[in-house]
């Protein structure tokens, strides 16, 4: 017994595509709108400002430098510290300026337990600003 249909009519069903056109012509439009547009948006109104002469002050504040080498050990500034003295030294320097900041450097062979550690002591101490630093080029594949 056959499943199929015996229609004889043979209907087809109507297609449903998006007819393309006017969303493009409306795209077209929007983009010639937003050409006209955008310079006046950019328009400055000519003021004459006031004359001041002052020196700024340059706060920069106390930056740590803090590296790791492949053998794993730590080294604030040139100083090797061991694990145990770390937050010692991270909450020194806390307390001399609240808003120090700290720049690990860690070599490519660092195991990640002591760059973990470093930053949990650095944490631990109060440190909020820690930086990665890195050496620009290109990225391995």
């Amino acid at each position: 017994m056959a499943m199929g249909s015996f229609n004889a009519q043979n209907h087809q069903m109507p297609t449903a595509e998006i007819n393309m056109t006017p969303l493009v012509d409306v795209m077209l439009v929007l983009l010639i709108i937003f050409i006209i547009t955008a310079p006046l948006m950019t328009h400055q109104v000519p003021v004459d400002l006031p004359r001041a002469s002052s020196t700024p002050s340059p706060e920069k504040p106390l930056t740590l430098q803090v590296s790791i080498d492949a053998d794993n050990h730590v080294f604030v500034a040139t100083e090797a510290v061991d694990q145990g003295g770390l937050e010692s030294r991270f909450r020194d320097a806390v307390a001399q300026d609240a808003k120090v900041e700290m720049h690990l450097r860690a070599d490519r062979a660092t195991r990640y337990e002591t760059v973990a550690e470093t930053m949990s002591a650095a944490r631990r101490a109060g440190l909020t600003k820690i930086g990665f630093v890195t050496q620009p080029g290109a990225a391995p594949l």
